[in-house]
């Protein structure tokens, strides 16, 4: 039997290390590159993907779409792909992958249903493929069948059931402590950077805190190049909280320090063009001259 014929919408650091898994693995990927920048498109060679141009061509050849990409954009993607399905008849399983609410996902498969297509809910944990391993998807659904099939081919596939929104909650859940001890690290010393404390409480931190500050000091100068679409994140993790009937505050906040960070130089650069020479107190005087002042 042939190989399911993947289609990856977009190839960016994780879709194209999820194109490049399944590739690898003998699977033909897709993905349409229309309007996508150069980087995005030596990404995607990089990852053996092939470029359809359209996306009504990509829904006719696909059989299973993976939508990796900013969480603002996932029910855009979703309501133009069942568009594409109703226009071309076909209904290729469709797998949200991004970092949305279980609201979110809920509306996400609203607008795949009207085409009649399979939707999985799915949530990425970990590093992409090829990038230290690990890489785990959290998958809910009626039908998670197509993405079980593809456990083990560059990364883990764990289903938690059959209701939408299971696996966008897990991936809220997770993110709200990893990015969002990052956001309060980042806050913390920027508040210090502020007050003029920033050696003073360093020093204390070496002494009482060193686990914390040896992790400051190596995540703080990085976080502008990924800020920008962290903060879609963080609003998703904040409207979950609130549906849940616990507190927003906190990730509203880190919505607002990711803000801070990609109005700095910074925020222009990739993971791959990070300057890694520069140290937390350098990206703290940066950081500490955004105007924060909100309207």
């Amino acid at each position: 039997m042939s190989l399911p014929v993947i289609a990856i919408l977009m190839p960016g650091d994780m879709g194209h290390g999820v194109g490049a898994a399944l590739s690898g693995a003998g699977h033909t990927v897709l993905t349409c590159l229309a309007g996508r920048s150069e980087a995005t498109r030596t990404l995607a060679a990089r990852a053996g993907m092939q470029d359809t141009e359209t996306l009504t061509a990509l829904v006719e050849r696909a059989d299973v779409i993976l939508s990796i990409l900013p969480p603002s954009a996932a029910v855009s993607l979703a309501t133009e792909i069942a568009a594409a399905m109703r226009e071309t008849g076909s209904t290729p399983v469709y797998v949200d992958c991004n970092a949305i609410s279980p609201a979110t996902a809920r509306e996400a498969a609203g607008a795949i249903a009207t085409a009649g297509a399979v939707f999985i809910d799915a949530g990425i944990i970990g590093l992409a493929p090829g990038k230290g391993g690990g890489t785990r998807f959290y998958v809910s659904g009626a039908d998670v069948s197509a993405m079980l099939a593809l456990d083990g081919k560059g990364f883990q596939v764990i289903s938690l059931g059959e209701e939408v929104g299971r696996a966008s909650a897990m991936k809220m859940v997770y993110a709200a402590l990893t990015k969002g001890t990052w956001t309060l690290q980042t806050a913390v010393m920027l508040a210090a950077e502020k007050l003029g404390l920033t050696e003073e409480l360093t020093t204390e931190f070496a002494f009482s805190q060193k686990p914390a500050l040896d992790a400051m000091r190596a995540r703080i100068p990085r976080l502008p190049a990924d800020s920008g679409r962290w903060i879609g994140e963080m609003e998703e993790i904040a409207a979950t909280f609130a549906d849940a009937g616990v507190t927003s505050g906190f990730h509203d906040g880190a919505a607002d320090i990711f803000r801070v960070l990609a109005q700095t130089p910074f925020a222009a650069e990739t993971r791959e063009t990070i300057d890694a020479g520069r140290t937390m107190e350098d990206a703290l005087a940066v950081y500490a001259q955004v105007d924060m002042k909100k309207d």
